[in-house]
């Protein structure tokens, strides 16, 4: 793909659509937001400016509205020195939990559209909030924040003041879980024997099935059954089902072969619970139930380095993504089902605004569907921001 450098208009367009907002906008701080590190990129700037901090909220909202930053961020942990020129010297306190999945460690990610890159990605967000945290983990839905990240994904800060301390190895322990890395299949199921052998006066177990748990049993193991029968069921229903275990990396002669051992009685055995013996079955089924109930990320991993890092900076809620013009947007959990960041997180200006496209791009944005040139194009300043940001236009 084509990339423009952004010219020296382009970037002032950049930072006076920022200015606008940052002039009209009060920002919402999060909690303890003095004892946080701040960080800023600037238009047309090199690197990084951190180890920043705020006293007050309006010495941030000044800030802001003179600098214009394109990127800004704050540190998840707490500290007793945040502006200190080093982490050893800031004194950590403590850390909120937080996750951010993002639509590029998608499997698959680079034959998406943004757009649909952003509904996959926030099916796996969902998964993760309702399914791990809220459920198996049993956080408190007052201590769970959301927002979308502004760009490509979404974030979810755990501040619940009993997780502030734990360390990195704990909440790797804790990805490892979401993810399902190491889960042994004898975790979840049971090999029970199925009857008995005489040999002379003695008579010893002998034959094994492998049981399911129920579907609603607590954790993986109702997870795991779930996620096997929605499969079965998947494939059953397919009018064309080589074709759909293909879809799930099985190649056609073994497709063939696991067809032939899903006959309609062993089918209905697995939904009672037993997964046999058929060692073809068992793989698949193992591998496939796992992939599909994670969370699904590069590697069915969340980005580690974000959770695990206890010294992490992440995106200021209500700041704006200087890639996009996109607001990062907190969001209620009621509320998630039906968020469109295309929508809802669109806050530059619809004044109309004359650009270069390098090549041709297709959006759906705020209810509009814009099919666009390679060349000379007028746009509302939403968009031009966005495409600017991609570095796919220039101002003219």
């Amino acid at each position: 793909m084509k990339s423009f450098a952004s010219s020296k208009e382009s970037l002032e367009f950049m930072k006076n659509s920022f200015g606008d907002y940052y002039e009209k906008i009060k920002i919402e701080l999060p909690n303890r937001f003095t004892k946080r590190e701040f960080a800023f990129i600037f238009f047309g700037g090199k690197g990084m400016f951190r180890h920043v901090s705020f006293g007050k909220k309006n010495d941030f909202a000044e800030f802001v509205k003179d600098r214009h930053p394109a990127h800004a961020y704050y540190s998840s942990a707490f500290y007793q020195t945040p502006d200190a020129p080093t982490m050893q010297e800031k004194n950590w306190m403590g850390a909120e939990l937080i996750f951010d999945l993002d639509s590029d460690h998608l499997p698959g990610s680079e034959n998406m559209s943004y757009s649909e890159s952003l509904d996959k990605v926030k099916d796996e967000f969902i998964k993760l909030v309702n399914d791990f945290l809220l459920n198996d983990f049993g956080f408190d839905e007052n201590n769970i924040e959301l927002y979308f990240s502004g760009g490509r994904g979404y974030h979810c800060h755990v501040i619940d003041k009993k997780i502030f301390g734990i360390g990195s190895n704990e909440r790797r322990e804790i990805v490892d879980y979401i993810t399902g890395r190491d889960l042994k299949d004898s975790l979840v199921f049971q090999e029970p024997f199925t009857g008995r052998k005489s040999y002379g006066r003695h008579s010893y177990p002998s034959g094994k099935t492998l049981k399911m748990p129920k579907p609603d049993a607590p954790g993986w193991k109702g997870r795991i059954s779930r996620g096997v029968i929605e499969i079965v069921n998947e494939i059953k229903k397919s009018d064309d089902p080589i074709k759909k275990l293909q879809e799930y990396g099985v190649r056609k002669f073994d497709a063939e072969i696991l067809l032939k051992d899903l006959s309609d009685d062993r089918v209905q055995r697995i939904k009672d619970g037993l997964l046999d013996q058929s060692k073809t079955i068992r793989r698949f089924f193992l591998n496939n139930a796992l992939r599909r109930t994670a969370v699904l990320m590069s590697a069915g991993e969340t980005d580690e380095p974000v959770t695990c890092d206890v010294k992490r900076l992440i995106r200021l809620p209500y700041s704006l993504h200087g890639k996009t013009g996109f607001k990062v947007t907190k969001i209620s959990l009621d509320g998630l089902k039906d968020f469109n960041p295309l929508i809802d997180s669109v806050v530059v200006s619809d004044d109309p605004v004359k650009i270069s496209l390098n090549q041709p791009f297709k959006i759906n944005i705020k209810d509009t569907k814009y099919s666009l040139k390679e060349g000379e194009e007028e746009v509302p300043s939403f968009l031009a921001v966005f495409l600017i940001g991609r570095k796919i236009a220039n101002i003219i």
